[in-house]
């Protein structure tokens, strides 16, 4: 208690004396006063001064009516004097007037207490309404908090024994309420990391700054057979001073909200292989590198293995045969486990399916199965692969997932685990199937590309000469060269011997690939035949052409140059369709593009064909070439046509040596674009033809 003067300025005895304890003045402030007989103030608190604004000297040996009763509240004033001097103590809630002139509530003790002169005085002992209400609220509140939360809640002393403990955390750690005070964490519920939370606490008290979600896994006496998680936070306890008394706990169970943001997580990263598996598989139309990237998906991700194989009999592009049925092709294999037999799971290796078999039964009904150990053995269909046999009997799971794409199953995807991995649960089955499906479909795509692309190469081939023929007077040779070893275009050529010892030459370009590509080019090149043979002109052929390629649709066209050559006259009529201009090599070594008229593409409908007439002595040579020779992504046509005319004055022994060679300087690298090249040259004597 603070000192403070009286009226007659002497020494009194502090007014703490009556009560007023340390820890209760720094929950509540309490105003202390007293008045003498003739109620005049004689001693006043600093507590007083702080709620009511009077200081001591204002006043001390002053009417306490004057000071501090308000306005019409003389009379009730007067009465409890009165009470109060007769010996009685009155308690009420009363309103004293502050220094500044309003009205201030309290609670009021008014005792009897004998002046300095031994007459009948008081005591009085006020507290503000408001900050008794205010505390009663907060021991409500914190009551409240106690006995109602659902979180657990604790207070632990200095010493990180249990002062308190609502029911909520007694019944997380299945100990009663009572049988936690005055122990420790590491004596209630040792089982659950109690003294790595013992040293949190410890670092709490230590450094005055609470902890917030400090994670806490383990059994108690209430869930004794299987773990459960806490979110735990600890702040510290602290009174009004700044003194540390302890701190306290709340511990929220997040046992279920973690799984289900474990079973979110492991949604997620599904979602995200799927993603993953749609811009991995099925990169190219390649059968092994799609079974490879099946595998890669799988393992280690999904599966400690995968195999993946393949009915050798819809691997066959025509009719399957009957040495082909039931046999599988191994495409990939992945084996990390070092036990594994991998001599035996080798690519490219084939193995019979027993009739009758679990696995035969499997794939016929194109259903996915989990294997159990007893159905492993099935598996292997080779009776001499016991090493192979007993290693699978040594895995966990395993399950077997046909590959079936447009309703027609192309082979099996086997997958395992280890013993040492949880075994396949019903969301990986759901997506290693659902990878097998997309896989299933893409290596179906690459099958039915495999087998347009060689129907495409087999009507390329029936419809293009091998060999060109033996003409009058002209050397002749020829290249084909495909942008891709794994589709062809529409570019061919060809060599028409005609009455009279003439010959029709043609270059022409179908636009697209493939085995569509492939047959427009073989009617054209059917009906340039018809039409040569039957002696028409150069520029009637091109127009029957074009309405030709008009009948085959809007979205056909093609480039074309017919030329006729007549080796008693060495003249040459030479007629073009939107084609690029043929080049002639002259016997002074000049070369020159023909800059006759153009005419429009075939399917256009320009109708606008004309002819060119060129004189080829011998020793000149004319070439002919679809527009990949010439064109590329890093050059211009001009430049094109630059490298072609530098190419073709290279001397070489042969005519098949100098195409060869003009290839090579025009194309170092892979071609962009499908190619073709017709070379003829006039000669004195007899004729001579070269392979095409």
């Amino acid at each position: 208690m603070n000192a403070h003067r009286t009226a007659h300025h002497e020494p009194k005895q502090p007014l703490a004396a009556v009560g007023y304890a340390g820890v209760l003045r720094e929950l509540l402030p309490i105003a202390l006063w007293r008045e003498d007989a003739d109620g005049r103030v004689v001693e006043w608190s600093l507590a007083a001064q702080d709620l009511l604004g009077h200081r001591p000297e204002d006043v001390l040996d002053r009417p306490a009516a004057t000071l501090l009763v308000p306005e019409g509240r003389r009379e009730l004033a007067d009465q409890l004097t009165r009470r109060v001097h007769a010996g009685e103590t009155v308690v009420g809630t009363l309103s004293v007037r502050h220094r500044e002139g309003h009205q201030v509530t309290m609670e009021m003790w008014i005792v009897p207490a004998s002046d300095a002169r031994g007459r009948p005085g008081a005591l009085l002992v006020a507290v503000e309404t408001s900050q008794v209400l205010r505390m009663r609220d907060s021991l409500a509140a914190l009551e409240s908090l106690f006995s109602q939360s659902p979180i657990g809640l604790a207070t632990l002393g200095t010493d990180l024994r249990f002062l308190r403990v609502n029911d909520a955390l007694a019944r997380m750690n299945g100990v009663s309420a009572a049988a936690h005070v005055g122990r420790r964490l590491t004596e209630v519920v040792p089982g659950v990391n109690a003294t790595a939370l013992e040293a949190t606490m410890r670092e709490v008290l230590d450094r005055g700054i609470a902890v917030v979600d400090v994670r806490r896994t383990g059994r108690t006496a209430s869930d004794p057979h299987r773990d459960r998680t806490w979110s735990c936070s600890y702040a510290p306890l602290v009174d009004g001073a700044g003194r540390t008394l302890g701190l306290i706990a709340s511990l929220i169970d997040i046992t279920e909200s973690q799984r289900a943001e474990a079973e979110a997580e492991r949604a997620r990263r599904r979602f995200a292989l799927l993603a993953e598996a749609g811009t991995r598989i099925g990169t190219t139309l390649d059968l092994r590198q799609t079974s490879e990237e099946i595998v890669a998906m799988l393992v280690p991700q999904l599966a400690d293995s995968a195999d993946v194989q393949l009915l050798e009999e819809v691997m066959d592009p025509d009719e399957p045969s009957p040495s082909t049925r039931g046999v599988l092709r191994r495409m990939a294999a992945l084996f990390p486990d070092p036990a594994a037999p991998t001599a035996k799971l080798q690519p490219g290796m084939t193995s019979h399916i027993p009739p009758g078999s679990f696995f035969e039964r499997v794939i016929a009904g194109g259903r996915p199965v989990n294997l159990y150990r007893s159905d492993v053995p099935a598996l292997v269909t080779d009776p001499r692969a016991d090493q192979l046999r007993a290693y699978l009997m040594t895995l966990g799971s395993a399950r077997l997932i046909p590959l079936v794409a447009r309703g027609r199953v192309l082979g099996a995807v086997f997958v395992t685990r280890l013993r040492s991995r949880e075994a396949f649960d019903e969301q990986d089955c759901v997506l290693i199937d659902e990878l097998a499906a997309r896989a299933a479909l893409n290596i179906d795509n690459a099958l039915m590309y495999t087998r347009q692309r060689t129907a495409a190469f087999t009507l390329q081939r029936s419809l293009t000469n091998s060999a060109l023929p033996t003409v009058p007077g002209l050397e002749l040779t020829g290249r084909y060269l495909p942008a891709s070893a794994h589709d062809v275009g529409g570019d061919w050529y060809d060599v028409i011997a005609l009455p009279d010892g003439r010959t029709g030459l043609v270059i022409g370009d179908v636009m697209g690939h493939g085995i569509h590509a492939a047959a427009v080019m073989g009617q054209l090149r059917a009906a340039v035949r018809t039409l040569a043979r039957h002696e028409v002109h150069p520029a009637h052929l091109l127009a029957s052409l074009d309405a030709v390629v008009a009948d085959m649709g809007e979205d056909e066209m093609a480039t074309c140059v017919y030329a006729v050559f007549d080796p008693a006259t060495g003249a040459c009529r030479i007629a073009r369709a939107g084609h690029p201009p043929p080049a002639v090599l002259t016997p002074s070594g000049a070369v020159v593009f023909l800059d006759g008229p153009p005419g429009t593409p075939l399917g256009t409908g320009g109708h606008e064909f004309r002819t060119e007439e060129v004189h080829l002595p011998p020793g000149s040579l004319m070439v002919l070439y679809t527009d990949g020779l010439i064109e590329a992504r890093d050059r211009d046509l001009d430049q094109g046509l630059r490298q072609l005319a530098q190419a073709l004055r290279t001397p070489e022994t042969s005519l098949a040596a100098l195409c060869d060679g003009v290839i090579a300087r025009m194309l170092p690298h892979a071609a962009q674009d499908d190619v073709a090249v017709l070379m003829a040259r006039p000669q004195n004597g007899h004729p001579s033809g070269a392979p095409g």
